[in-house]
């Protein structure tokens, strides 16, 4: 077998060359031989070209000429997958080919490649970070190992990847929390104590003392300045006595104190120090704008400062600058290379308050290129969706939706009959639908659903529902139902366990196509599930659903319409993020007749006077729920706090009326018994968990008392008030507060505030995200959204418009990125987004 690229560094440098064309041409050849017959079988072709070429950039340096062929070969395949065109594909294996022909011409002497194993001037090199500054501009950064930088090593490397922290690229994107302003150099002389200070001077005295019985050492430090001396105290740092020897400038930064025992006057217990060489250095860690990294075990801020500060030096001008130039000057930002340095070492008299909001020029350069990277990809994954064909034409003008309209007891609001036009649009299109159906609580998604639902099976299709737990799953199925077999359609319902002989019926029924309308959880997507020919599946509260989750269940059609139901508003600046790439249906208004939601908060001091207005409401004829909390951790608890305050009320308060229970412990047919005799006025009162968080309407219900409200988040809060309201009378969701105390946290007090001044969920839910942030506000269980380096949804709302505005902007000039100017941007893109938008995309 031929020798690798890696071969011994004595080997001949035009052999070693040739040797890794010859590596590289086999599967090229074989991809391509009869007329490409073999292109299919050719497996990662992209990855394996790309790791070669890096593996040989990185083992030696060879002439401009050299390298820039090889950086044209990885350019090739950097995005060579299996959905390219066939004709793309095809394009770039004749370049490819054309390439490796010209490097296995090339003679190569000693003078044109130096490897980076060989020494220079007596000292080895030990990387390909090591031959010094030309390098950076000829291997991508993202492709440098942060193992290699100066002064890492592999201890170190642990500690950054821990960090998240694995090439040179990263590392210049690992961006300071936070900054402290140390620019300000006190004079000795008006030293005051308690103050913390910076001091500049010269060591004149050093002694270090060691206390063995506490393991402590400390070292005494006389500093002096033209005003006067200072006594600095170090503690556990005994190296620092080789350091801070007589004669050598320092700057310190510490806290002032009164000397302690035979000290007189005042010292200064240090924090941060820095050795200044000559009278014009610029300090790194005091006398400036200091920038705060995170930490980790084994991996200080100075650490990180001194790493930054080398890198910087070394690779700042090769920092790739990929925003398009007409872009970057149309929203008036810094070039890349000058964003860098500012935004880890801001220049003296940089605005403090900028720098706190994270709004300063640097700042906004870099969050506007990872919004801009990101909506690109968004774009551009919708329109790969918009050209895909799905093999399916539904018949919009089926029968049966007459029928549905005929069954249904209510008419469709035109925010409904519009949301319903496009559906049918989409699904008499010959492109797959993938469509967001958002709208607030009570505002009638479901029934949307439902026509969408119809009109599959009436063309003679399978469609699935998958609800994101078993209780609104079995809601779906019971509420649906008798629709549904008034119709003449078969649904079915599937979870997970159950009675194996049942199951397996249902499962025969699936696969046979004789169950027409599956509604179930996650149980939809196991293995044993086969569809005769699914084509439509509906996602109900999607973001509580895992991408693997959702990306299996399309997988068991042939490119099935999709449509996603959400009744969590979504604030605009995560719908451009989460739902990018779908199109988007909202449901702005309510079912007439219906009265804004009343809500109260109670602290339990004011129990009675929430009780009042539940009587009050019974005995006018209507009815209430109340609500306990059920935290998964304490569920056994909560459960039976429900089950004993369903017996205390029933005791007390309300010992004149019916209560029932409801919570996810009970069957099937118990639940529909205690649902069914609530709807039915059989019961004044449902004690219940939030298993009525969604799906339960019963418009006679009036009240929601809502126990430990503080405890709920606020999301789930307008949720379970959207229970009530769903009749013509007045509605109230009355909050009570309780617990060891009556006073909730800040926190919890800003979002039931929040929820009693307001009955948007818009509105609510943009608070919801400026208290809890874009990851708690979807959860942990799910993609959710994206992680950013540099930007802040909140903070860079304007900066995401802008971005969308102009990623769209330039994919209708050119949809594939395919014109020189912008292949680094689409390197960029796949790079961050490719693997990640697969999934994360599919809705």
């Amino acid at each position: 077998m031929p020798a690798s690229p890696s071969a011994a560094t004595g080997a001949d440098p035009t052999d070693r060359l040739r040797n890794f064309v010859r590596r590289l041409a086999r599967p090229l050849d074989f991809a391509s031989r009869d007329a490409y017959a073999h292109l299919t079988t050719v497996k990662n072709l992209g990855s394996f070209v790309s790791a070669q070429v890096v593996k040989a950039l990185a083992e030696a340096v060879y002439s401009p000429q050299v390298e820039g062929e090889l950086l044209a070969l990885r350019q090739l395949f950097a995005d060579f997958h299996a959905k390219l065109a066939p004709a793309e594909q095809k394009r770039r294996l004749e370049q490819a080919r054309a390439i490796l022909a010209r490097l296995a011409n090339v003679e190569v002497t000693g003078a044109d490649v130096t490897h980076c194993t060989e020494k220079r001037n007596g000292h080895p090199e030990e990387s390909p970070l090591s031959p010094g500054p030309s390098t950076s501009t000829r291997i991508e950064l993202c492709a440098l190992p942060i193992r290699f930088a100066k002064g890492v090593g592999p201890k170190r490397t642990m500690a950054l990847e821990r960090l998240g922290v694995n090439t040179v690229e990263d590392a210049l994107w690992f961006l300071p929390w936070r900054y402290e302003d140390r620019s300000v150099v006190t004079p000795i002389r008006r030293l005051r104590p308690g103050q913390r200070v910076t001091v500049c001077g010269t060591v004149i005295a050093a002694s270090l003392t060691r206390i063995p019985h506490r393991r402590l050492t400390v070292l005494n430090v006389t500093l002096a300045d033209s005003t006067g001396r200072l006594h600095a105290v170090f503690f556990n740092q005994a190296y620092l006595e080789e350091v801070l020897v007589p004669g050598v400038r320092a700057m310190l930064l510490g806290r002032v104190q009164i000397g302690r025992k035979s000290w007189a006057g005042l010292q200064l217990d240090v924090e941060q120090y820095e050795l200044l060489e000559k009278e014009g250095d610029v300090p790194l860690h005091v006398g400036r704008i200091v920038p705060i990294y995170h930490e980790t075990k084994g991996w200080t801020s100075r650490h990180m400062r001194v790493l930054i500060k080398s890198l910087l030096d070394q690779y700042a001008a090769a920092m790739p600058d990929i925003l398009p130039e007409p872009v970057r000057r149309r929203v008036n930002l810094p070039r890349m290379a000058e964003a860098i340095q500012e935004v880890h070492f801001p220049s003296p008299g940089t605005d403090p308050v900028a720098l706190e909001r994270g709004t300063t020029p640097a700042r906004r350069r870099l969050a506007f290129e990872e919004l801009f990277v990101l909506q690109l990809a968004l774009g551009s994954r919708q329109r790969s969706v918009k050209e895909e064909i799905k093999g399916i034409r539904f018949d919009t003008g089926t029968p049966l939706l007459g029928r549905l309209r005929a069954a249904l007891p209510f008419s469709l609001t035109p925010a409904q009959e519009r949301v319903i036009a496009d559906i049918k649009r989409d699904m008499a299109s010959p492109r797959p639908m993938n469509r967001l159906i958002q709208g607030d609580v009570g505002c009638g998604k479901t029934v949307v659903a439902l026509h969408a639902l119809v009109m599959a099976c009436g063309s003679g299709y399978q469609a699935a529902l998958m609800a994101p737990t078993e209780i609104l799953a079995e809601q779906h199925y019971l509420t649906l139902r008798g629709l549904l077999q008034e119709l003449g359609l078969k649904p079915v319902l599937l979870k997970s366990g159950g009675r194996t002989k049942a199951r397996i019926a249902t499962l025969q029924a699936i696969a046979s196509g004789e169950a027409q309308i599956v509604i179930g959880t996650h149980a939809l997507i196991q293995k044993e599930v086969r569809f005769a020919n699914l084509g439509l599946a509906v996602i109900d509260e999607q973001h509580k659903f895992g991408v693997l989750q959702r990306k299996t269940l399309l997988d068991k059609g042939y490119h099935p319409d999709v449509l996603v139901l959400t009744a969590t508003p979504i604030p605009r600046t995560l719908a451009m993020t989460v739902y990018g790439d779908l199109d988007v249906s909202v449901i702005d208004t309510l079912p007439p007749g219906r009265k804004p939601v009343c809500t109260w908060l109670f602290t339990e001091s004011q129990r009675r006077r929430a009780y009042r207005i539940v009587r009050d409401e019974i005995e006018a004829g209507r009815q209430a729920y109340i609500v306990y909390p059920l935290v998964e951790e304490s569920e056994k608890i909560d459960l039976q706090a429900a089950i004993q305050g369903m017996e205390r009320l029933q005791a007390g308060e309300f010992r004149d009326w019916r209560i029932g229970l409801l919570h996810g412990r009970l069957s099937t047919d118990e639940k529909e018994r205690a649902m069914a005799a609530f709807k039915a006025g059989e019961l004044h009162i449902l004690v219940a968990t939030t298993v009525i968080e969604v799906g339960v309407d019963v418009p006679n219900a009036t009240v929601m008392v809502i126990e430990h409200a503080e405890r709920f988040g606020l999301a789930q809060l307008h949720q379970l008030r959207g229970r009530v309201g769903r009749g013509g009378q007045q509605s109230y969701c009355l909050l009570i507060t309780s617990g060891r105390s009556s006073a909730p946290s800040s926190e919890a007090r800003r979002r039931l505030e929040a929820l009693v001044q307001s009955n948007d969920g818009f509105v609510i839910a943009e608070e919801d995200l400026n208290i809890r942030g874009p990851g708690e506000f979807f959860g942990v269980r799910q993609w959710g959204t994206p992680e950013f380096r540099a930007a802040s949804l909140i903070r860079d709302a304007d900066l995401l418009q802008r971005a969308r505005q102009e990623a769209f902007a330039l994919l209708e000039q050119d949809p594939h990125l395919a014109k020189p100017e912008h292949h680094a941007l689409r390197a960029a893109m796949l790079r961050r987004w490719q693997t990640k938008l697969e999934l994360g995309s599919i809705s």
